[in-house]
């Protein structure tokens, strides 16, 4: 189903109305265009069985999810076959988004912050993958840093990509939401750090993002303001010290960390802004470039979804705007 562009605010009714009998009719607090378009290609990560998955026995699966839009929502919980899957651009510019959705380590979430995003973007001229990862306490060997190998893995892809797919390795941006802005984060901050063994020539490309854009992230594992799920399934019950402040972002963020934008509600009731607050100081301590944005409400897992009525619906704009600021630097 094709649609012209609308404002950014809304959708008129008769998108509604032309919506495919599976898709309950929308309320006016969706950005979404294209409701039943799907990835472009499903691009494997590993070209075998991906590291450290010996004796790993899951079964990986879609679950469907309800939600007060009527929209399609599904996860993918037990990934064992990782995956980037490309929303070929509009008009394409040359640039490339890879979206790593949330899920707070338990499963990774597939349309809410993952499809509808690649489908806005894409549409604005940005080929758009979104990872599916794998999750840190399923018997996967890396453990906690399982999820940074296929983050790592999947830039390197692009990259190595960039010919095929029509895009510049050099306009390659990460956006993460929630757990998914853990994962972005930490490519972001940790792209030199050897998580697996180099298993082809893609693994000899960079795997740091030109760019950062973290969405209400988890970005610490410190209490008072960690996401006890994401803290739990990254680092089970009773993490060491050390290990509580090597996977808390806001620690020591590199001096080449790429640009950074953040956004959060400041009433998030599942992740504290201090999150963002934190890490953003800390960027801006290392003299990282960085633009961040509260926004009064929102609440948390919003992504594209709910925001007619509150001053986060611009969020998408202004990253773009962010973004095309960055690349004119």
């Amino acid at each position: 189903m094709a649609v012209d562009r609308r404002s950014i605010l809304t959708l008129p009714a008769a998108l509604a109305a032309c919506a495919t009998p599976a898709i309950a009719p929308q309320s006016e607090t969706t950005l979404l265009i294209d409701l039943d378009r799907q990835p472009d290609e499903d691009i494997p990560l590993w070209p075998g069985t991906p590291p450290g998955g010996e004796g790993v026995t899951l079964r990986e699966r879609i679950v469907e999810r309800t939600n007060p839009f009527g929209l399609v929502d599904r996860a993918a919980h037990e990934v064992t076959r990782p995956i980037i899957q490309r929303f070929n651009a509009q008009n394409p510019d040359g640039s490339a988004l890879l979206i790593i959705p949330g899920g707070g380590y338990s499963w990774v979430v597939i349309e809410k912050e993952g499809y509808e995003g690649a489908r806005w973007f894409s549409r604005r001229g940005i080929t758009t993958y979104v990872l599916r990862h794998r999750l840190p306490h399923q018997g996967w060997a890396a453990g906690a840093d399982t999820p940074l190998q296929d983050a790592q893995r999947a830039v390197r892809v692009i990259r190595a990509r960039a010919a095929q797919d029509g895009i510049n390795p050099a306009r390659l941006t990460v956006m993460g939401f929630s757990a998914g802005g853990h994962v972005a984060g930490s490519v972001a901050t940790r792209f030199n750090a050897r998580v697996y063994e180099p298993i082809d020539a893609d693994d000899e490309l960079s795997a740091r993002p030109d760019l950062s854009a973290l969405m209400y992230p988890v970005i610490t594992m410190r209490a008072p303001h960690a996401h006890p799920g994401s803290r739990r399934n990254l680092l089970g019950e009773n993490p060491t010290d050390a290990r509580v402040a090597a996977y808390s972002l806001e620690a020591a963020p590199p001096a080449d960390t790429p640009p950074t934008f953040i956004m959060h509600a400041a009433d998030d009731p599942a992740v504290p802004v201090e999150n963002t607050l934190n890490y953003s100081a800390a960027l801006r301590a290392a003299r990282v470039p960085t633009e961040m944005h509260i926004f009064e409400r929102g609440g948390h897992g919003f992504g594209l979804r709910g925001l007619d009525q509150n001053s986060a619906r611009t969020w998408p704009e202004l990253f773009l705007n962010w973004r095309r600021m960055r690349e004119g630097a």
